[in-house]
């Protein structure tokens, strides 16, 4: 018997991975892997696999146009940023300090290939949705040489030399609760300081000569030369428990705000793409010649706030060592790789340090607000009657859902894009905003949820029900 091959005349199908409804489908299927559902717990002790990322309503969600200035602490960037996390640490080796064997099954599923296939088709996507406002608020012109790099750079040298105060601390120190606010600042650390130095490692492997070596001996440096008890995340982790933190990554996945995922994300998208690797070295310059006066600075504070309690080592370690990584990377990254490859990467170096720079500078201010809102709890409690009131004689007329819970209902951490009111019918609503920070929230008492601010809430009574009022700007609402 002879056997015949029939060739279709229909061109096979190409994949697309620029098609929305692709990227959607794929988001979708992602969100289904039970590690990333709903929880009925604040904290994720221990187990680095359970990241809640509310994917029940990915389908109602547009991702279709990217982020822009305006709108980077929205829902929607909350959600993506905490989703391309996952995505990108499925490449980073997690294990649990205790109890493995419970944990088994999560340690499995996070890292099946179905689902890591799924994240890696959807991980452009996300870079594009996140990070593409960079291209637009950044320009970077003119003929940039060697020397003027050099001034640039030496400018900045001296700018954080001579600086004295600190918003972030000065907000810290300023708080009403100057404890929870520190602790709220390393918690914001923490998702990057406990994997410290992960995403830039993967610019170890390949070829390239000796700037290879030369960023091997930072990556070393980080890891305490192969000395677990100097390892730089250990010191951090040290850092942690002396205060009563907990200390394995994303206990406090939750209490992550949305810039603080995205400065977290914006190293791992620089390193993980190799034709980055120039604009990287703008942006680890940026990192370690910053984080000279900042870690003085947040030392000086965190003894203040905690005195003798706290191990500060993280911090007084760094002081030294980023003088020391800032000038290697200046004198034995970066000046070599431009004599190497050319004027013409500069450009990029430039444009990862501003970005870098942009991206830092975001998480700071978006820190402040959230230490402040914190603290003016029962101001907006206070607040929601007046609103309400407006409601209920026909001043305005906001969109409104009800809610109808059960005791211990939990509402994952998130945020909304403009602000809303939350007024309670019946029952007992405790009303998070923050780490063991919270308002309680009787029948016929409310509060003014900012829009952009990280809130969670639990239900105390047997039965809760309550409104959510969407009044987009309670400042009008009240003139």
């Amino acid at each position: 018997m002879q056997l015949k091959t029939r060739l279709s005349s229909k061109k096979s199908a190409t994949l697309n991975l620029n098609d929305y409804d692709l990227f959607k489908s794929c988001l979708v299927e992602y969100g289904k892997c039970y590690l990333f559902k709903d929880t009925e717990e604040w904290l994720f002790e221990d187990n680095p696999y359970r990241r809640t990322l509310r994917p029940h309503i990915f389908q109602y969600l547009d991702f279709s146009k990217p982020l822009t200035r305006n709108n980077l602490l929205t829902y929607n960037s909350l959600t993506a940023n905490r989703t391309l996390l996952s995505v990108y640490e499925s490449s980073f080796l997690f294990l649990p300090k205790h109890d493995f064997a419970h944990k088994r099954q999560d340690f499995v599923n996070f890292y099946n290939p179905e689902i890591v296939t799924l994240g890696n088709i959807i991980k452009p996507w996300l870079e594009h949705y996140i990070f593409s406002f960079l291209d637009t608020e950044i320009y970077v012109t003119g003929n940039w040489t060697a020397a003027a790099l050099e001034e640039y750079f030496q400018e900045y040298i001296k700018t954080v030399k001579n600086t004295k105060h600190n918003q972030v601390m000065e907000a810290i120190k300023g708080s009403t609760d100057p404890v929870h606010a520190a602790k709220t600042f390393l918690i914001q650390l923490a998702g990057d300081f406990l994997v410290e130095s992960s995403a830039m490692s993967r610019n170890i492997l390949g070829y390239y000569g000796s700037l290879q070596s030369e960023l091997f001996k930072i990556v070393i440096d980080e890891y305490g030369y192969g000395v677990h008890q100097t390892k730089h995340s250990k010191l951090f982790e040290e850092t942690l428990t002396s205060i009563g933190l907990e200390s394995t990554p994303h206990t406090y996945w939750q209490f992550y705000l949305t810039s603080s995922l995205m400065l977290n994300n914006y190293y791992n998208y620089i390193c993980a793409d190799h034709s980055n690797f120039f604009r990287y070295l703008g942006a680890i310059f940026y990192a370690e010649t910053t984080f000279i006066k900042f870690c003085e600075q947040a030392a000086q504070t965190m003894d203040k706030i905690f005195g003798s309690t706290i191990n500060n080592r993280y911090f007084i370690e760094h002081v030294g060592i980023d003088h020391h990584h800032s000038r290697m990377v200046l004198e034995k990254l970066i000046k070599p790789a431009i004599s190497t490859y050319g004027e013409g990467i500069i450009s990029e170096i430039v444009r990862g340090f501003e970005e870098a720079k942009l991206l830092s500078e975001i998480a700071d201010q978006d820190l402040i607000d959230q230490v402040h809102w914190a603290d003016d709890g029962l101001k907006y409690k206070a607040l929601a009657l007046p609103v309400y009131g407006k409601i209920q004689d026909g001043s305005i007329n906001p969109k409104m859902q009800q809610f109808i819970e059960p005791c211990g209902e939990l509402s994952v951490t998130h945020v909304h894009d403009g602000d809303e009111l939350c007024y309670i019918q019946s029952g007992v609503m405790k009303f998070v905003t923050g780490h063991n920070r919270y308002t309680i929230l009787n029948a016929g008492e409310g509060t003014i949820i900012q829009h952009n601010r990280l809130h969670g809430a639990i239900i105390e009574s047997e039965e809760c029900v309550y409104n959510i009022y969407s009044i987009g700007d309670y400042q009008k609402c009240l003139s």
